[in-house]
């Protein structure tokens, strides 16, 4: 019963922000590390921030110093802050985490972040 459920998508010029939202249930989410991923039509979806359990994170090199993700366990949340946005950040974007004795990958529904004048 693991869910993820992404939500705070849009559309926004270049240069503006958008926070996306992950709300988490069905494990004992402070235990994982969570992460975000996108991807572009006709691309590879690739890993964009990852968040550890003791909340070390780590981030893709075109993200990092734009992007930033953080972790609230009391909400069972992760968060991605997406600041000076541009066209290229264009994608669906999914919340994951990695769980069980297999570490079977989970997956948000995803959520549309369109970057355009």
């Amino acid at each position: 019963q693991v869910q993820l459920v992404e939500s705070g998508g849009g559309l926004v010029q270049p240069g503006g922000s958008l926070r996306l939202s992950c709300a988490a249930s069905g494990f004992s989410f402070s235990s994982y590390a969570m992460n975000w991923y996108r991807q572009a039509p006709g691309k590879e979806r690739e890993l964009v921030a990852r968040i550890g359990s003791g909340g070390s994170t780590n981030y893709a090199d075109s993200v990092k110093g734009r992007f930033t993700i953080s972790r609230d366990n009391t909400k069972n949340t992760v968060y991605l802050q997406m600041d000076s946005l541009k066209p290229e950040d264009t994608a669906v974007y999914y919340c994951n985490t990695k769980r069980g004795f297999l570490n079977r990958d989970y997956w948000g529904q995803g959520t549309q972040v369109t970057v355009s004048t």
